[in-house]
């Protein structure tokens, strides 16, 4: 649109300043509707989590009826290979990343552990980039490839993502994570760009934040939750925020 247009996007849109995106935030029913489309941009990501200013009662039962609506299933008592959830441009390292995604699977089978990658469903991946999953699998042993990483997590012992929404899934179920690039729900893991790969790597095995304070803290406290009694106010707050005259 032309920018004196208002435009409302889904996702992403044009850049200037009459224009809004809206997206999910991770779960229905919560949503945002921010100024620009980068997760890692927007203002919960430089947030402060408080873990104790959190009712820590309704944050399980949250959790838990959460967990169970999206996943369908209780955490396992098994926790063996690394699960390691990629995405898009395995080749390149872009701004928010701290290297590129085959370097990050090469960082974590160097440990020896037992690790399976996942590629992302919705994404083609070039020749290229197959054969350098290719390479990495036939030089580690304990590295092989999967395909369905919500199954996978069942049996993980952490999570190891660029920014991928498994992460996220990992909290519910959980798990430890370990983020390489920057993004909105950083907050209670370990992150490469902060402490290094090897730090946050041996750390992982024994880190436990509360999942269930942050989920509801994420989730309850910065989004809209579009099933609340309040949801119009909340989205006309966001519109004012932005800078709309509404």
């Amino acid at each position: 649109p032309e920018r004196h247009v208002y435009a409302l996007h889904h996702m992403a849109g044009p850049a200037h300043q009459r224009v809004k995106v809206f997206r999910r935030n991770y779960y229905y029913p919560f949503w945002h509707i921010e100024t620009q489309p980068q997760r890692w941009r927007w203002p919960v990501a430089n947030a402060t989590f408080d873990p104790l200013a959190i009712d820590p009662e309704s944050a399980r039962r949250f959790m838990v009826n959460l967990r169970r609506r999206v996943l369908g299933s209780v955490p396992s008592d098994q926790r063996g290979h690394v699960l390691i959830a990629l995405q898009a441009n395995l080749l390149e390292t872009r701004s928010f990343q701290t290297m590129s995604p085959v370097a990050m699977v090469a960082a974590i089978a160097q440990t020896g552990q037992a690790c399976i990658a996942t590629t992302h469903p919705n994404v083609v991946y070039s020749q290229p980039e197959r054969a350098a999953l290719e390479r990495l699998t036939s030089t580690y042993k304990n590295l092989s490839m999967g395909t369905n990483s919500t199954e996978l997590l069942h049996g993980a012992a952490f999570v190891a993502t660029q920014n991928s929404s498994v992460g996220f899934d990992a909290y519910l179920m959980e798990r430890p994570v370990i983020l390489f690039a920057q993004i909105d729900f950083h907050h209670i893991a370990l992150n490469v760009a902060d402490i290094g790969v090897e730090t946050a790597l041996r750390m992982a095995p024994g880190h436990r934040p509360d999942y269930a304070a942050y989920l509801w803290w994420f989730l309850k406290e910065h989004s809209i939750d579009a099933m609340a009694a309040d949801a119009e106010d909340a989205i006309l707050r966001a519109m004012k925020k932005g800078g709309w005259p509404i």
